[in-house]
């Protein structure tokens, strides 16, 4: 994986192999540096992120972006990694792995093949993950959004529910 931050935001080129540079030894040179103190990774943006969080009391929030099939979902999952470790609940809720879980109901019913990618998903995914007053993990919400607009045929009365053909 190579990371180039771009102003702040960062771009990751994705190898398609695993890396070791995603341990628990990673995360903890990561945590409490500033940005710029460190080479870039999804890392050092989950740090700035947690650390304006704790400092400002405010939400905040990363935008995973990409192609199907660039590793956006283990992006994603390396983040939670993240704050599950330097809020101290790693160990205890493996957040990544409950929140994460959904998708392949989600995914079962709703991907399409393309050029790219065999089993793309067609849903976006809108990841919260709530906080006690000491900045650990207390809960996940994931939403999925149909971004195939085209697709569907019509929107019955339950918010949420959408009929397509395929």
């Amino acid at each position: 994986v190579v990371f180039v931050f771009a102003g702040i935001v960062l771009v990751a080129i994705n190898p398609y192999e695993q890396m070791s540079i995603y341990g628990e030894d990673v995360i903890y040179a990561y945590s409490g540096q500033n940005m710029g103190d460190m080479d870039p990774h999804i890392f050092a943006v989950a740090e700035e992120a947690y650390k304006q969080m704790a400092r400002d009391e405010k939400n905040q929030s990363i935008i995973v972006s990409g192609e199907s099939g660039a590793g956006k979902t283990v992006s994603a999952k390396y983040a939670m990694r993240y704050f599950a470790t330097v809020g101290g609940s790693a160990s205890e809720t493996n957040v990544e792995e409950k929140v994460l879980a959904s998708s392949p109901i989600m995914e079962a019913i709703g991907n399409a093949k393309t050029t790219r990618n065999d089993n793309s998903s067609r849903f976006g995914k809108y990841i919260e993950i709530g906080f006690d007053r000491h900045f650990h993990i207390i809960g996940a919400n994931m939403r999925t959004y149909l971004l195939e607009k085209s697709r569907v045929v019509f929107q019955v009365g339950i918010a949420g529910y959408m009929l397509y053909h395929t």
